[in-house]
């Protein structure tokens, strides 16, 4: 048995694992018998044998800890922020739009 490292779409994002299988196919059909058939991003690659303390995944995902209940209140204020900006922006865009086909009407319906 061989390790294979892959990226995997896993609710919307993207994850690496790694699988054990005996040949990159065999790995790749693995992958999809798991996780869906079009949920492989990117092709299963061989991980050295004697790579036994993962340091390959390790050195790709940095695991985060958990925030306190402070620091998660804090930074959902912060995404609602940002969240905010983005629908003032759009709704700001929306309008400008909604003007200017007014004013093209208007125009349009002068030259007649």
């Amino acid at each position: 048995m061989n390790k294979y490292l892959a990226t995997v779409r896993v609710g919307g994002q993207l994850v690496k694992t790694i699988v054990f299988a005996d040949s990159t196919i065999h790995a790749k059909l693995l992958l999809q018998y798991k996780y869906g058939m079009n949920s492989v991003a990117t092709s299963p690659v061989q991980t050295n044998e004697g790579d036994d303390d993962n340091t390959l995944l390790d050195s790709t995902i940095k695991p985060k800890p958990p925030l306190s209940p402070e620091q998660a209140r804090i930074q959902g204020l912060k995404n609602n922020v940002e969240r905010d900006r983005q629908q003032l922006q759009a709704e700001r865009d929306r309008q400008r739009r909604q003007r200017d086909a007014e004013r093209l009407r208007k125009q349009q319906q002068q030259r007649f």
